[in-house]
């Protein structure tokens, strides 16, 4: 039964979210409910479990279709291609008790706030749902769900300023309390029942309970109570891993959830309340002393400096700044654009510093409580991880469904075979129901859990970290990889290098550091000084690592007291940076920054107001060089400005650009908006910094290289620099070609243009430059036509593309290797859009502005051990990227032994099954004990020791297969089949034409060796009447037959040969004999079936309800034996591990691959107009939206912007 979405039913939750869900109304209906119940009694609780896994079959079945204003019960759907459901029930919260009377109403909740338009009247009470920790209420006006616990997105900036400057009164505060819920991000401890009772009902365990039932109800109590040890032990080490998970996500929250805070009342001063209390609208006052967040909130006074390495991974104090009372139409968030992030402080932060400003103390709205919250979204995304689709997974059920209907071919055989022989019921059905547990392993989820934890254990011991072990596998598809630049492929910090200051309209010497002689006292020296957002924290001046270098090259310090009386300004906290120790002499005593304009990377600059002790105030600005240029007066800017920046960008250097200008005598300079003050500058020079690659990082790109796996940057740095960095890596040949791609918007319209250019060495100078003449098209038109070139662009013109030339969009993925600058959305938005053409996507980056990113990638590989790490699947304890092919290796050796586990557990199963079904027959089947040695000593211990495989060193150029419906697997799998098949009839026809055999005297054939003929003739004789028989029949257990004996020895050892033939070493996997426990089990298992097979110990075949047979037979046997270990490797080697045959397969049939990338790049050869080259194209069309999609996976409460200075 599906969902028929109709008028008012049906509705769409957080659209355009990440978490977008679909919600259809239902109400309870009393009948329904009761047929339910009776079910659930007369199924024994049957249909309550299938329930427990089918949700909507409950909802279907209790319930009736209505509208969503009338629904008691909610079904949700997410939007995805899991299509996941989940029942919710509507929940009523009253505030009767909060509102006095009616007049008091309008007051307590204003009339366009969510909060008025949510309470139903007269009742006074608020419907509402909650959904993975997030609380929705019904808005009666707009008639569906919304979001509660977070401050409205259409208030604009004079509006926050007004409305809630002065704080919430005490009415107002209880009502939104009451409908919100707490401020907590609570994360209990599950009890360790719930965690029982939820691993139990898992189906697999379910399925395991089954087939104990009926083992014990066959007496088979061995294997029985081994399966619910190994059961019991799989279970506990789960609820133990899962708690203890439980407990480290409490800890990691519970330090938020409560602490005293200042709000401010209005009407009615400051009050002092626990932090669980907040609601959107209060106003928090910041103390001077540190304190963590309990919430996000925004900044309306004052300048706060945050530590958000919770978010961000990187412990570099960030600057925030108030937000304006800016008097437009426009919601905040869209007047501040990217820069909003600015004046929201987030939860989980920790404030280490204020300032307050000439409003008085520093205060705060509060703008997200709870799992609205930054932190609280981390945490949902850890609680609700994103299912991540793989073809492994998807097989394997199809691969049980195949079981399970083979084994309904068995039942069907089983039951015909022995109701025709007049069984009793009882024992048809118990017959017939054992085919189940025979044709589905039990053992197989757990042999496939023991190989990730394996891998897991080898990868903790390179100092990988795995949170989500269930990526391993996908680490063994990867065959594309982002990087990010600074601190990932170079160094974290940078070295200054050098300052090339500008005078009289001309660049002059270049000034290198570290120099013999001192950088002169002047405007560049001032910037220098002043133009940065450092602070001293600890007794170390901390901040962005440039600003940190910039700032020790003048020697001087910083003297963060507060209280420094500044003319016209009163006393307020200020930074001051003084001379130091070291410093060369200066005229003046000190230079106090007075406002900062802190980066932003929408501008690409920052900029201070600064004033000399005793002098006049002036303006520093630092930023990228083109953009500081446009904001100067075009006379200080040397005409060789542009050659001068290729020049070092070329070789790889970083370089910012510096100005400067003084203020009018007697201006207030907090009465200046940014762009009055960023205008009419100075230019004062460039400083230029080195990153040095990490000296793993061109060995591990090389690596990859070869390995056939794409490797792409994604940095914030100038395009040119990061093309240089990328060539010095090896990411990119010297040989290729680079094409640049830019993509602008048409102001005043909604068209756009797209250039292609080529970024070409120039043979004349010493620097690279953009080339737009016929020759240079000519020069290089051969290295595109061989497919030798790659794309570069900014992540502006990226989501223009993505707007407005999306047919475009995969062909410029498909070659590009570079795209700068990225925020944290686009950053998310590119992974998925890779992974749309097929890739298999790894995120490699340092935990700063990539959670997104990390979270949305196959594979997302922190090299931050911060809390940022937690949204990573995996974490690198080095900060080296040389943790990626390690990775990719384990993941292929991971993924093989996955697929050796799948055919291995197939052709036991298979083995077994077909030995019993031939029994069956002859109304036989194999005895308890022979189950027990096959299931627990053969196949259990293969399980357990076949995973011990290390990964191969080498990684190959080519994947393994992902899928386990691939036409070498089933070609292996259905070969050996009939392998096993083919000797298992063998010996079962052939072992009844021998002389010796006899149907009803088990003993005829080594008795007939020895010459008893008496003594045969004798018990033949009793054994038609006589004591004896019944002795012998107690002993046999009617198990014993010279067929049970020829199929189970054959059975078992074949068991032993395909776990031989299956293990797989090259290329993926090391050597088998490298596996010393599994060889040995090997040897040992074989040694013990031959000394079954040549044992002649009565009691020892008794038990093992064997009997004795010829030693020809027995050499028979072994014989038949080896010819099917010799076809199983012949054809294992021969044909189904050579890849050279596969591919001249694929050829002689023109198989071609169906992956979007690979049909792009076919479709890309045979195009002569590809690449455009000095070319532009122009929108024809409307833009599409995208916002959405930029930031779909990222964090939606904190983006945080790469440093690009």
């Amino acid at each position: 039964m599906g969902e028929n979405p109709a008028k008012n039913h049906y509705a769409q939750l957080n659209q355009g979210e990440e978490n977008e869900m679909e919600i259809f109304g239902y109400k309870t209906q009393g009948c329904r409910k009761a047929l339910c119940i009776a079910g659930y009694i007369l199924s024994c609780g049957a249909l309550l479990l299938l329930f427990y896994w089918k949700p909507e079959w409950d909802v279907w079945a209790n319930c009736i279709r209505c509208s969503l204003e009338e629904a008691d019960v909610v079904l949700l759907r997410t939007t995805d291609e899991y299509q996941i459901y989940s029942r919710k029930t509507v929940t009523w919260i009253s505030v009767s008790a909060l509102i006095k009377s009616r007049s008091d109403y309008p007051t307590i909740a204003e009339e366009d706030s969510l909060f008025s338009k949510a309470i139903t009247k007269p009742s006074l009470q608020v419907r509402s749902i909650q959904v993975q920790k997030i609380r929705y209420v019904w808005n009666i006006c707009a008639k569906q769900f919304q979001k509660v616990g977070a401050l409205e997105d259409h208030h604009t900036c004079s509006a926050i300023h007004a409305r809630f400057g002065s704080g919430l009164t005490c009415d107002e505060q209880n009502v939104r309390r009451v409908i919100c819920g707490p401020n907590t991000i609570d994360v209990p401890v599950i009890p360790i029942w719930k965690l029982l009772v939820k691993e139990v009902l898992n189906p697999f365990y379910v399925f395991q309970l089954f087939s104990v039932c009926l083992w014990f109800a066959e007496e088979y109590m061995e294997y029985a109570i081994a399966i619910i040890i190994m059961s019991l032990l799989s279970i506990f080490l789960t609820v133990y891993d899962l708690r203890q998970q439980s407990i480290k996500l409490h800890r990691l929250v519970e330090s938020h959830n409560n602490m005293m805070v200042t709000v401010c009342r209005n009407k009615e001063g400051f009050q002092e309340l626990e932090s669980h209390h907040l609601v959107p609208g209060d106003v928090l006052v910041l103390k001077e002393s540190k304190t963590l967040l309990p919430c996000d909130a925004i900044l309306i006074s004052g300048q706060c400096v945050v530590n958000e390495s919770m978010l961000t991974g990187e412990s570099i104090p960030v600057t925030k700044t108030h937000l304006p009372p800016a008097d437009n139409c426009k919601p905040w968030r869209v007047h501040c654009a990217e820069d909003y992030k600015k004046h929201v402080l987030f939860c989980g932060t920790e404030v280490i510093q204020t300032k307050a400003d000439d409003r008085g103390a520093v205060k705060a709205v509060v703008l997200r409580t709870g799992f609205n919250t930054a932190k609280g979204d981390l945490v949902r995304s850890i609680l609700y991880p994103k299912p991540m689709n793989f073809k492994l997974y998807r097989d394997a059920l199809r691969f049980l469904m195949c079981l399970i209907a083979f084994a309904a071919i068995g039942m069907i055989y089983a039951v015909c075979v022995f109701a025709l022989n007049g069984e009793e019921t009882g024992e048809v059905v118990k017959k017939a129901l054992d085919v189940i547990t025979i044709a589905v392993p039990p053992a197989l989820p757990a042999a496939l859990t023991t190989g990730i934890i394996y891998t897991q254990r080898r990868l903790k011991k390179k100092g990988i970290f795995c949170i989500s072990p269930q990526r391993i596998n996908m680490c063994g598809q990867l065959n594309l990889i982002c990087f990010d630049k600074t601190g990932t492929l170079t160094e974290d910090g940078l070295d200054l290098w050098g300052l090339l200051p500008s005078e009289r309209n001309g660049f002059q010497d270049v000034h290198s550091f570290p120099a013999d002689r001192s950088l002169p006292w002047g405007p560049v020296f001032r910037a220098m000084a002043v133009c940065h957002s450092l602070i001293v924290w600890e007794g170390k001046i901390q901040g962005d690592p440039l600003d940190v270098k910039m700032f020790e090259a003048t020697n001087w310090v910083i003297d963060d007291s507060s209280g420094h009386q500044i003319e016209g300004h009163g006393s307020t906290h200020a930074t001051v940076v003084r001379p130091g120790p070291k410093a060369s002499s200066a005229p003046v005593e000190g230079v106090t920054i007075l406002h900062q304009f802190p980066f932003s990377s929408a501008l690409q600059r920052m900029s201070v107001i600064a004033q000399e002790i005793g002098g006049e105030q002036q303006v520093f600005t630092k930023g990228a060089p083109e953009t500081v240029a446009m904001l100067c007066r075009a006379e200080t800017v040397p005409p060789n400005f542009e050659s001068k920046l290729r020049l070092y960008t070329a070789q790889g250097f970083r370089v910012i650009g510096l100005a400067c200008k003084s203020l009018q005598a007697g201006k207030q300079s907090m009465d200046l908006t940014r762009e009055e003050i960023e205008s009419d500058l100075t230019f004062l020079g460039l400083l230029i910094m080195e990153n040095r690659l990490k000296r793993e990082t061109k060995p591990v790109l090389e690596e990859l290289s070869a390995a056939r796996i794409r490797s792409v940057m994604v940095t914030g740095d100038n395009i040119q620099t990061a093309v240089t960095v990328a060539k010095n890596a090896g990411m990119v040949s010297p040989m290729n070609r680079v094409i640049l791609v830019e993509a602008n918007e048409i102001p005043g319209s909604f068209s756009a243009y797209i250039t292609w250019k080529p970024l070409e060495e120039n043979k004349t100078g010493d620097y690279r430059t953009l080339e737009n003449d016929s020759q240079t098209e000519r020069r290089i038109k051969p290295a595109l036509e061989s497919g030798q070139y790659h794309f570069a662009m900014s992540g502006k013109s990226y989501q223009i593309i993505a707007q407005h030339f999306r047919h475009l969009l995969p062909k410029v993925l498909k070659n590009n290797f570079l795209f700068s600058p990225y925020s944290s959305g686009q950053k998310s938005s590119l992974v998925e859009e890779f992974q749309k053409l097929d890739y298999f996507v790894g995120m490699c980056g340092d935990g700063a502005n990539d959670c997104g990113a990390l979270k949305v990638a196959h594979a997302g590989i922190s090299l931050s051990e911060q809390e940022a790490s937690v949204a990573s699947p995996f974490t690198s304890r080095t900060p080296s990227i040389a943790c990626v092919p390690e990775l990719i290796r384990e993941g292929r050796a991971a993924l093989v032994t996955s697929f050796c586990m799948f055919k291995y557990m197939a052709l036991y199963s298979t083995i077994q099954y077909l030995g019993v079904l031939l029994l069956y027959w002859q109304l036989n089947s194999f005895g308890n004990y022979q189950f027990l040695f096959q299931d627990l000593a053969i196949t259990t211990v293969i399980g357990v020791t076949m995973s011990f495989t290390g990964a191969y060193p080498k990684l190959v150029p080519y994947r393994p297969p992902s899928q386990l419906v691939s036409p070498p697997l089933l070609l292996s799998v259905v070969l050996n089949i009939l392998f096993s098949l083919s000797m298992q009839i063998f010996g079962f026809v052939v072992v009844q034409e021998q002389p010796w055999y006899s149907k009803t005297d088990i003993h005829s054939a080594c008795l007939l060796m020895n010459n008893h003929m008496e003594n045969s003739s004798s018990i033949s004789s009793l054994g038609h009447g006589g004591m004896r028989d019944v002795t012998l029949e107690q002993m046999d257990n009617g198990y014993k037959s010279y067929e049970n004996t020829t199929v189970w020895l054959l059975s078992t050892i074949n068991c032993i040969i395909v776990a031989l033939v299956f293990s797989k070493g090259k290329p993926f996997r090391q050597p088998v004999y490298t596996n010393y426990v599994f060889i040995l089990v090997l040897i040992g298992q074989l040694g013990i079936c031959l000394f079954l097979l040549f044992a002649d110990i009565d009691d020892l075949y008794s038990k093992m309800d064997l009997v004795c047979t010829p030693t020809m037979w027995r050499i028979s046997m072994l014989m038949m034996l080896a010819v099917t270990f010799a076809m199983s490797f012949i054809v294992e080697e021969a044909v189904i591990e050579n890849r050279p045959l596969w591919l001249l397969l694929k050829k002689t049939f023109r198989y071609q691959s169906k992956s979007h990338y690979k049909r792009l790049q076919r479709v890309l050869d045979q195009d002569p107009a590809w690449p455009p080259l000095n070319e532009t194209f122009f929108s024809d069309s409307v833009a599409i939206s995208v916002e959405g999609n930029m930031g779909g996976h990222s964090n939606p409460t904190f983006d945080s912007n790469e440093d690009a200075l």
